[in-house]
């Protein structure tokens, strides 16, 4: 008897995978009817991983979100599945225990069914205990292998660690080939190798088409015995996506195995709204080279879910760095140009932090210090010379054992900046908060919400967070989109003007605001944008090394910074969020904060005042 594969449909991750931002819950209850009549998907990705921020960063509440969302999958018998980061939960950074025991209740609670549970380091300690508070809150526990190619992740290694988890209780494993860069016959061995220590373990198959495996190794991953394919729907499959289901389908059954059949009018239904979706705001977040397939992928090694995004941010990026080459007289680069120099950096950095599989936030940490790289010996400075906390975190062991060895310049580095490496669980460096947040939220007269999940997402995201619930979010946003709308219908290719500049008039700063269409900027009226009055006795401005948004504080355990505080040489006094990344600025010199040139939440230019120290 043919042995039976069926499907997953990623639409979470399509998208992610595609440009910055999901469909609106109204677009997503619209699309679940047409995508249950397909007829051949038993699973359907819903949430989890980039799903609750970027909802938080357009102004729509994701709680709401996922219950209307799951809904029409539970009513017609198709079980829904989310990403999960093990140790970082939904989230870049990592969560004490008590939110990572709260995240599966409350997802649970809104009705997701599996979770996908990943380390990009593949560290047991970090994924066993997710395992368990899953099973524990009713859910189905899908524990990750993140697939690379490197000397270390060997077919052995694999199928070890598969049987680790298993052991640990495991309901089901993933291979979760994030960059499409398994090779097609050891991802076939890794499969066969896992169902002859355990028969009847579920296994499911995740890959990204980008560099080009994609086809073969869903081909050699069933007849290695995989249970679910993971596959996407056009127009968002292939490029930075995943093999479309058709594909997949007529491959599939041309080898003999048993496949659910497509309903092609339902298809095509789908294909029309997510068309639709991208016309009315999220196509102005999808770049155009994540429709294509790019073999220059295997040697980086990112993930398709990062380059999305990445493409986006690299807009940014490329901005900033040529505005810097103009006022220094060099010729500007070119997107590819420099995407070729990050892609060069960071296979050239990958294997000096140890191979941590390139998968969030991992892929971030290496991709941002490899940009970072790139961009400061464009400015004619030296590699390393500007190290995120979070990637320090990685580097010293905070975040997990990393599998092979740092090279000796970290090693050097952190003795001299009095760093130490760390062999401990992971999860002893981050106590618990939860209760925090929940005084914090009866302070500020908000619900904790339905099963406690505005308490969960406020831990979980406490900066997105009140930027949702002040609006912030939603107006930038809806600004953000005006402008590249604005700037296709017109053809509008010149440069973002600045809003505002800092100007030094005999020793002292002042910020000057510009209108270009003849209104009165307004000043900022918030009690943390202490604005850069003249001062006498002018101080040392502490610039932005990079463009970001700025923050006073990373979470509501700080105190926050005010004009008048005397502050330490070396001391944190704010951060800059840059591609997901919260990177400290600390204090050059002691002294007394003059002035706070910005609101927390501000976006920011390289070289911007953030402060002034006297």
């Amino acid at each position: 008897m043919a042995k039976e594969i069926k499907f997953s449909l990623v639409f979470r991750d399509m998208w992610q995978s595609a440009g910055k931002y999901q469909p609106r819950v109204d677009q997503l209850v619209k699309v679940a009817p047409a995508i249950i009549r397909m007829g051949c998907f038993d699973r359907v990705e819903t949430n989890g991983g980039g799903f609750e921020q970027v909802n938080l960063l357009y102004g729509e509440n994701p709680n709401n979100a996922v219950r209307q969302w799951t809904k029409p999958f539970h009513e017609a018998g198709i079980q829904t599945h989310m990403l999960d980061r093990a140790l970082n939960g939904l989230r870049m950074s990592p969560c004490p225990k008590d939110l990572r025991q709260l995240f599966y209740k409350v997802k649970k609670a809104q009705g997701t069914d599996i979770t996908r549970i990943f380390c990009g380091l593949n560290d047991p300690r970090n994924v066993i205990p997710s395992i368990q508070y899953a099973k524990e809150a009713g859910m189905i526990a899908q524990a990750s292998l993140c697939i690379t190619h490197s000397p270390i992740h060997t077919v052995d290694y694999y199928i070890d660690l598969a049987k680790t988890f298993i052991n640990a209780g495991a309901d089901e494993i993933c291979l979760k080939d994030m960059a499409g860069i398994g090779r097609p016959e050891s991802l076939g061995k890794i499969v066969a190798g896992i169902k002859a220590y355990k028969k009847d373990i579920v296994i499911q198959y995740h890959s990204h088409a980008g560099p080009g495996f994609n086809m073969a190794s869903i081909l050699e991953v069933a007849r290695g015995g995989c249970d679910y394919i993971d596959t996407g729907i056009a127009p968002l499959s292939w490029g930075t996506g995943h093999a479309d289901i058709i594909a997949v389908e007529e491959m599939l059954k041309d080898a003999g195995f048993k496949v659910k059949s497509i309903n092609m009018e339902a298809y095509m239904e789908v294909r029309t709204q997510i068309q639709e979706m991208m016309d009315d705001f999220l196509g102005y977040y999808i770049p155009e080279l994540n429709h294509l397939n790019n073999s220059l992928l295997i040697k980086p090694g990112l993930p398709g879910g990062m380059m999305g995004s990445l493409m986006t941010d690299l807009e940014d990026n490329l901005r900033s760095l040529n505005k810097w080459k103009v006022k220094n007289g060099q010729p500007e680069l070119t997107t590819d140009e420099l995407l070729i120099k990050l892609f060069d950096e960071v296979a050239y950095v990958w294997p000096k932090v140890g191979y941590p599989c390139l998968v969030t936030p991992f892929s971030q940490y290496v991709k941002n210090l490899a940009l970072m790289n790139v961009m400061q010996m464009e400015k004619g400075k030296e590699r390393w010379s500007m190290i995120a906390e979070n990637i320090w975190d990685m580097i010293l062991g905070k975040s997990g054992r990393l599998p092979g060895p740092v090279d000796p310049v970290f090693v050097e580095m952190a003795k001299k900046e009095g760093r130490q490496f760390l062999t401990s669980d992971p999860q002893e460096n981050y106590p618990d908060e939860v209760e925090t947040y929940r005084l914090e939220m009866a302070h500020r007269g908000w619900d904790v919400g339905q099963d406690n999940e505005e308490l969960f997402e406020y831990a979980m995201h406490p900066q997105q967070y009140e930027a949702y619930k002040s609006g912030a979010a939603k107006k930038a946003f809806e600004e953000d989109l005006a402008h590249r709308k604005a700037k296709k219908a017109t053809g509008n290719v010149k440069k973002q003007m600045p809003e505002q500049v800092t100007v030094n008039v005999n020793g002292k700063n002042y910020i000057v605001k510009i209108s270009y269409d003849g209104s009165m900027p307004t000043a900022a009226t918030t009690p943390q944008a202490q604005a850069a009055q003249p001062t006498a006795g002018a101080g040392v401005e502490v610039l932005a090394p990079l463009e970001g948004k700025a923050y006073l504080v990373q979470s509501s355990s700080e105190t926050p910074k005010k004009v008048g505080d005397h502050v330490e040489a070396g001391e944190v006094i704010c951060y800059i969020e840059a591609m997901k990344v919260f990177n400290r600025i600390k204090a050059e010199k002691a002294g007394t904060i003059v002035s706070i040139n910005f609101a927390s939440g501000d976006s920011v230019d390289e070289d911007d005042v953030l402060m002034v120290i006297g």
